[in-house]
C-alpha cells in the first residue's frame, strides 16, 4: 500500500543515481504523465479545440432529477475519462513493479467513489458551505475507515504518493510565472510578506511545543500558502509520517470555513472598500475556494445601499492576485526549500552519515521539477497573451479543463488517505497542532489587515480588474 511513511522508514542508500531512475521511478513517472496530460491538452487547444469534454465533472445541481439527467447526459465522458484514467495508472503502476491485475479492480472502486463525491460537492447545499470534492473524499475516507473497514485487496489501488505528484505537476500548469508580472509589486510584496511570516510562525510555535519538524513544516505551509494543495505537497516533499496531511487539511478547513464568515462580517462593520477587503481576504484565507466565496459574497454587497465602495469584481480581483497567484506560487519555493532542509539536517541524525550532493538529488523530490516544468511550458505559451485575454480564452479553454483533472487526482489522492488513515493515529499530536496553526491564523489576519488596509490600502481600493 502507497502512503506516507517515517523518514526513518525511506532512508536511501549513498548512492549514485541511475538512468533508469527516470522510468522506473514513481517521481518520475508522476513528472512524465503530468506534463504529458498538460502538452496534450496544449495540443488540444492550439488546434482549436479543448479537453474539457475529457475533463467532464458532475455539474451543479438542487435535485436528485437534475443530478440523474445531468449524468445519463454526460454517462460516455465518465466511461472515456475512467478508461483513460484507468490505462495510464495502470501503466504507471505495472512499471514501478506492483499488479495490474490487483490495481485495475481497486482503481474501479476509487473512481466511482469520487464520483460520488464530486456529486456530493457538486449539490448546491454543499457548495453554500465550500465542501470542495478533494475536501469531501477526505471526509468520506476517513469515516469510511474508521467505522467499517475496508477489504484488503483494495489497497492496491490506494496509491497516494502517486496521486499527489501528479496532481501537484498539474498545479504548476496553472500557474504560469507570467501571473507573477500580471499581479504587480505590490501583490507580489504583500502575499510573500504574508507567506513568509506565517510559516514562520506557525513552524517555531510547533517546534517550541515539541511537534517534529515535518508536521510543524506542513502546517506552516498549509497556513500560508495554498492550505490543502501546500499541504499535502510538502508532505511529500520532506516524507512525512501519513498521519500527518490529514492533520493538517482537517485544519486548513476549519479556519477557512470559520473565515468565510468572519473576514466579510468584519469588513462590512468596518466599510471596507471593495478592493481592499478582497486584498484582506486573500491574505487571511486558507483555501482558494473558500477565499474566492468570501470574497464573492463580500463584493456583492458593494454599492450605494450599503454605502461600500467599489464593485463586486474589483473584490474578486484582488482577492485573486494576492491569494491565487501571489501565496499559491510559493507551493514550488517551500517545497524546494523544505525538502533540501530535510535531507540535510532532518534526516541526518536517521542517516547518521555525511550528506553529500549525490543523496541530495537522490533524495530531492523530482515532482517539485515537474511542478516547474509544467509551469515554465504554460508561461512560455500564454506569454503573448494579455491578461484580459488570458481570462478570456486561455483560461476557460485550456487551464479550467487542467485544473478539472487536478481535482479528480487530488480527490483519488484524498480519498486513498482517508482510507488509510486511523484516527487513533492522530492522538499522539494532541492539541498541540490546533495551537500551532491557530498562532499562524492570529498574526496571519493581523498581518494581513495592517498591509491591506494601513500601507497599500490606497492601491487595493483602486485595483482594476
Amino acid at each position: 500500500m502507497s502512503e506516507f511513511s517515517s523518514t526513518a522508514d525511506q532512508v536511501v542508500p549513498n548512492r549514485e543515481p541511475s538512468l533508469r531512475e527516470f522510468w522506473l521511478k514513481e517521481d518520475w513517472l508522476a513528472v512524465w504523465l503530468g506534463v504529458g496530460l498538460v502538452i496534450a491538452a496544449y495540443a488540444v487547444f492550439a488546434s482549436g479545440s479543448n479537453i474539457s469534454w475529457f475533463a467532464v465533472a458532475p455539474a451543479k445541481w438542487s435535485t436528485f432529477t437534475e443530478f440523474g439527467a445531468g449524468f445519463a447526459t454526460n454517462s460516455l465522458r465518465y466511461v472515456t475519462q475512467f478508461v483513460t484514467f484507468l490505462v495510464i495508472f495502470t501503466i504507471a503502476i505495472t512499471a514501478l513493479g506492483h499488479s495490474a491485475k490487483a490495481f485495475i479492480p481497486a482503481f474501479l472502486f476509487i473512481y466511482l467513489l469520487s464520483l460520488a463525491v464530486f456529486a456530493v460537492g457538486s449539490w448546491d447545499q454543499a457548495q453554500r458551505y465550500n465542501l470542495e470534492p478533494p475536501l469531501v473524499a477526505l471526509l468520506v475516507g476517513l469515516l469510511i475507515s474508521n467505522l467499517f473497514g475496508l477489504p484488503r485487496w483494495l489497497d492496491a489501488g490506494f496509491r497516494v504518493e502517486f496521486y499527489i505528484k501528479t496532481g501537484i505537476v498539474l498545479l504548476g500548469a496553472t500557474l504560469p510565472f507570467t501571473l507573477i508580472v500580471w499581479a504587480g509589486p505590490v501583490a507580489l510584496l504583500q502575499a510573500s510578506i504574508v507567506s513568509v511570516v506565517t510559516f514562520l510562525v506557525i513552524f517555531f510555535v510547533g517546534r517550541k511545543l515539541g511537534l517534529d519538524h515535518h508536521l510543524a513544516a506542513i502546517l506552516g505551509a498549509g497556513g500560508a500558502v495554498c492550505g490543502v494543495s501546500a499541504a499535502i505537497a510538502i508532505a511529500g516533499a520532506v516524507r512525512a509520517k501519513k498521519e500527518y496531511p490529514p492533520i493538517a487539511i482537517t485544519l486548513v478547513v476549519l479556519w477557512a470555513i470559520i473565515m468565510i464568515f468572519v473576514l466579510p462580517l468584519v469588513s462590512r462593520a468596518l466599510q471596507l472598500p471593495a478592493g481592499v477587503a478582497g486584498a484582506w481576504i486573500g491574505t487571511s484565507e486558507f483555501a482558494d475556494a473558500a477565499g474566492f466565496a468570501a470574497a464573492q459574497s463580500y463584493g456583492g454587497l458593494a454599492g450605494p445601499a450599503t454605502g461600500i465602495s467599489g464593485t463586486a469584481d474589483q473584490a474578486i480581483a484582488s482577492y485573486t492576485l494576492i491569494k491565487v497567484v501571489g501565496r499559491d506560487v510559493w507551493i514550488g519555493i517551500w517545497a524546494f526549500l523544505l525538502a533540501t532542509i530535510s535531507v540535510t539536517r532532518w534526516e541526518r541524525p536517521e542517516t547518521d552519515r555525511k550528506v553529500d550532493a549525490g543523496q541530495i538529488w537522490w533524495r530531492f523530490p523530482k515532482f517539485v521539477i515537474g511542478f516547474l516544468l509544467a509551469s515554465i511550458f504554460v508561461t512560455s505559451l500564454v506569454g503573448k497573451y494579455s491578461y484580459a485575454d488570458f481570462s478570456r480564452i486561455v483560461k476557460p479553454g485550456f487551464i479550467a479543463p487542467i485544473t478539472a483533472l487536478r481535482t479528480w487526482v487530488f480527490t483519488f489522492s484524498f480519498l486513498s488517505i482517508g482510507l488509510t488513515a486511523r484516527l487513533r493515529e492522530f492522538a499522539p499530536a494532541g492539541g498541540r497542532p490546533f495551537l500551532a496553526f491557530t498562532a499562524g491564523v492570529a498574526v496571519n489576519v493581523i498581518l494581513g489587515f495592517v498591509l491591506s488596509v494601513l500601507i497599500f490600502g490606497h492601491y487595493w481600493a483602486a485595483v482594476r480588474h
